[in-house]
């Protein structure tokens, strides 16, 4: 009988995660930036998705419905003029969202550009950009927002202006601290020394180096423009009536808040969990990528 021999089959080697995988299942370990995760997209879905699914309007009005509180027709209930509050509440969301990310993009935009120019430039540029920075910096945000507001006007879009224009030399100043540290590189002055110009070097070396700097305050940024639009509107100086926004609507219910406190509880409870979601995933972002930079 011919002894037949099983080799034993040696296991195979576990096949190495990528570093998309290995940043998600970092970010996924944290638990704060879970929470936040799951804050942050029903809200999300429900402002996004509110009028397939609600048969009331942001202006509409119920005249046998004022100051009525949550009930089977509304479920938020109404305000002093008959108008239904979710419905308020998750257009409000839109407008607090678009006047956020719109805003974010642009000082985004505005601050890496200037940040990375006199970062990667000369000792003359350098001067010249960090202080403009420092005089931006200088100034009061509280009373340079409202002397802006009040030159800029009301509107959805003068808002983003002036958001836009008082948020960005924080994220001027990091871009320029990486950009110091990074022309020193051999491959950046290689790239001087073959001829490549700024925008080269700026797309080609500044941008990826600077990635987890954007992301994390761009993200960050969502939240302060969110507070800083429904302050704005609060004071009369943002989105102006009848667009619904959370701070015009905490600002219209603060005449009824001592016999329909829903009015005014409603939207800063709306506001303070959305901002809450947003801080969280932006720490988590921030803890993530603070562990791995990004090339």
């Amino acid at each position: 009988m011919t002894a037949v021999i099983l080799a034993e089959e040696t296991p195979r080697p576990a096949r190495p995660r990528g570093p998309l995988r290995r940043a998600l299942g970092r970010f996924f370990a944290n638990r704060a930036a879970v929470v936040g995760l799951a804050i942050l997209v029903p809200i999300v879905a429900l402002i996004l998705s509110y009028p397939l699914w609600w048969p009331y309007g942001p202006n509409s009005i119920d005249l046998t419905a004022m100051n009525k509180p949550p009930s089977v027709p509304h479920w938020l209930g109404s305000d002093g003029v008959g108008r239904d509050i979710l419905a308020r509440l998750l257009q409000g969301g839109r407008i607090s969202l678009l006047v956020a990310t719109v805003s974010m993009v642009i000082s985004t935009a505005i601050g890496f550009v200037i940040g990375a120019v006199s970062g990667l430039s000369g000792r003359v540029v350098d001067g010249v950009a960090m202080r403009l920075v420092d005089l931006a910096m200088t100034l009061p945000p509280v009373i340079f927002l409202l002397v802006l507001a009040s030159i800029a006007g009301t509107g959805v879009t003068p808002t983003i202006l002036v958001i836009s224009l008082l948020s960005w030399p924080a994220l001027s100043r990091m871009v320029r601290a990486r950009l110091l540290e990074l022309r020193e590189r051999d491959f950046v002055v290689a790239s001087r020394g073959m001829g490549a110009n700024l925008w080269h070097l700026l797309i080609r070396h500044g941008l990826p180096n600077c990635i987890d700097i954007l992301v994390v305050y761009a993200t960050l940024q969502v939240a302060n423009g969110i507070l800083l639009e429904a302050g704005l509107s609060f004071l009369g100086l943002g989105v102006p009536p009848p667009l619904p926004s959370w701070g015009l609507m905490i600002a219209e219910g603060k005449d009824y808040m001592f016999f329909s406190a829903w009015v005014i509880m409603i939207p800063g409870v709306a506001l303070a969990v959305l901002v809450l979601g947003i801080n969280l995933v932006g720490d988590g972002l921030r803890n993530l990528l603070g562990t791995e930079r990004l090339r």
